[in-house]
């Protein structure tokens, strides 16, 4: 095989990239790459020409090991760093989760009486103390997108988690109420980036046949953070102390502070390195995490084809904003601006619709509202205090052992399965609930110390637990993973962003209708959630596409965003573009 050299340049000429200084290179990859590119162009042609259809992945090319949960454990090392970017998600449940039991620790209403139950307007006092953190991450959800772009994902991490860490010093040395309900509103400024940046930079680092075991993580870390603060905080209450709430808003800031830190070592987004012209950085960055060779025919293919469509959809960007590219500060920020608005154009709006949709009824299915009021469903079968709480903890346990077999069914079965059958099942366990509180509900709560109608209660305890099984182990862990992978590579951290910040406003309007709903309507309230349970399996059926096994690359086919046989023939233009551009050079290198 005749040896060739590839040059400096080779990698950024490709038709439809922006041009960029030449970067320094390491003597030793550009031989690499000069060994391949030639001789192996066409065979990687006609790889690319034939891999872009509706099929998986790995069914039509060279993978990197197994497919679904078996494949975890022949990818280690990026199974390692998606595990340690989901930290992020630990630290959105573990904020979330203790103040719910914070909430009613007499130290806590000792030093904050004003939200104290008989205090005049607790409600709104303590409603707006829990809203201030779903305020402060839907701002932070919306910033992280052009941040995440223009700092780089591992580095908005960082960010973020400084923001996070002001907060939780400024609530754990909080003296009054407005200094608590600010540090909350910067906690959750903090929250809201890292929710949606982790799962970004998962879905970016993750080959295709374990994706979705990967996006679980995020879901996984939530519900995780969520049980692990249950219990620190049941821990905590028996000191008599302010330390007993104190405490756990300082113990969060270790897991913080560790990803902060811990996160600057792992490698940089090969996508986004791409989309800013760094193709050999890309390149090194997705060998280091296949653990591969950038020989490799595989990482070389995958590198290729994130290079082809940051070019497709850039070229497309030219087109839509032709007076936007002289690179000034103006056009610059009306181009950040105009990017947003493209999330909602032809050739992405369905995507758009699909990741808000997501979050939408992840919220409006009615996971708060059972969790809401499973402490009063306890308190009806005659349950103390403690034990009381110690079921609420377990039903916790029992949506994280839902989220752990989606790691499994994630790519076993697949996104669309999933969501339909949990769609189904809640629908199901809201209508016996209902059912149960409007038959039974009014002596529950008039007569509590009688014990009447016990089994009926017990039923309903159960469907708890079976809703909570079933969210867990479908509209839990999809919302969170989908809206990360089917947005293109140019706007996929806007896209993300807007499904994120759609999570977060609708988690701020059930907070506020669940509990009148519930104190006024009675049975009322879980048929109005089973009504969503149903729309929810109707949107899914007719609007969510499959995105099982398929590259981040190739979701233009699967939401069919390609108007016709002219853009089909401009993706096929600029991958051979890219090809020969590597022939080409490597050709005029030959010593």
């Amino acid at each position: 095989m005749q040896k060739t050299r590839k040059t400096a340049s080779s990698s950024r000429t490709m038709i439809g990239c922006n041009p960029t200084p030449p970067m320094d290179k390491d003597s030793e990859l550009d031989a690499k790459l000069a060994a391949v590119s030639a001789p192996s162009t066409e065979a990687t042609r006609h790889k690319l020409s034939t891999e872009h259809h509706n099929r998986k992945a790995w069914e039509t090319r060279a993978t990197y090991g197994r497919p679904g949960f078996r494949g975890l454990f022949s990818s280690y090392y990026v199974v390692l760093c998606a595990a340690f970017s989901a930290l992020g998600g630990l630290l959105f449940g573990y904020d979330q989760g203790v103040v719910s039991v914070i909430l009613v620790m007499p130290q806590f209403l000792g030093q904050f009486p004003r939200v104290a139950e008989h205090a005049s307007g607790a409600g709104f006092w303590k409603g707006l103390l829990t809203a201030m953190i779903e305020l402060g991450a839907l701002i932070g959800a919306l910033n992280q997108g052009w941040i995440a772009d223009k700092l780089s994902r591992k580095y908005s991490v960082v960010v973020a988690v400084g923001i996070f860490t002001v907060g939780s010093v400024l609530q754990t040395a909080a003296v009054n109420y407005a200094m608590l309900t600010v540090a909350r509103l910067i906690g959750g400024l903090g929250i809201g980036m890292l929710s949606m940046v982790a799962p970004l930079y998962i879905s970016e680092i993750s080959p295709p046949e374990i994706r979705g075991a990967l996006l679980v993580l995020e879901e996984f870390s939530i519900v995780s953070g969520i049980v692990i603060a249950f219990w620190i905080t049941y821990g905590t209450q028996y000191l008599s102390s302010p330390w007993s709430w104190r405490l756990p808003f300082l113990l969060q800031l270790i897991p913080g502070l560790i990803l902060g830190v811990g996160i600057v070592f792992l490698p940089f987004s090969p996508r986004w390195l791409a989309s800013k012209g760094r193709d050999t950085a890309a390149l090194e960055s997705l060998a280091k995490l296949r653990q591969l060779p950038s020989t490799d025919e595989r990482v070389m293919l995958e590198w290729y084809d994130i290079r082809a469509e940051v070019a497709f959809t850039q070229e497309v960007s030219r087109e839509r904003h032709p007076t936007l590219q002289d690179r000034s500060v103006s056009s610059r920020l009306k181009l950040e601006l105009a990017s947003w608005t493209d999330c909602f154009r032809r050739g992405c709006w369905r995507r758009t619709h699909v990741g808000v949709g997501l979050m939408f009824f992840q919220q409006f299915v009615g996971i708060n509202a059972l969790i809401y009021y499973s402490p009063t469903l306890f308190q009806t079968l005659g349950q103390n205090h403690s034990m009381q709480l110690i079921l609420s903890g377990v039903l916790n346990i029992t949506q994280l052992v839902g989220v752990s077999s989606s790691i499994w069914t994630m790519d076993r079965f697949g996104r669309r399965p999933l969501l339909l059958v949990g769609s189904a099942a809640m629908f199901v366990s809201h209508l016996i609930i209902a059912v149960s509180v409007g038959e039974f509900g009014n002596d529950w709560k008039t007569r509590p110390g009688e014990h009447l109608h016990a089994t009926q209660g017990w039923v309903s305890v159960a469907f708890l637990f079976v809703y909570m099984l079933s969210f867990g182990a479908s509209w839990g862990p999809v919302p969170w993973a989908m809206p990360a992978e089917i947005f293109p590579s140019t706007l996929r951290a806007k896209g993300v962003a807007l499904s994120t910040c759609s999570n977060w406003l609708n988690n701020f309007i059930i907070g506020l209708i669940t509990p009148p709903l519930v104190q006024n309507t009675g049975y009322g309230a879980y048929t109005f959630f089973a009504v969503f349970c149903l729309l929810s399996l109707v949107w899914t059926f007719f609007f969510v596409p499959e995105t099982n096994g398929r590259a981040l690359e190739d979701m233009n086919r699967v939401f069919k965003d390609f108007s016709g046989e002219e853009e089909e023939a401009r993706r096929a233009r600029i991958e051979e573009e890219i090809l020969r551009q590597g022939k080409r050079d490597g050709a005029a290198e030959t010593p």
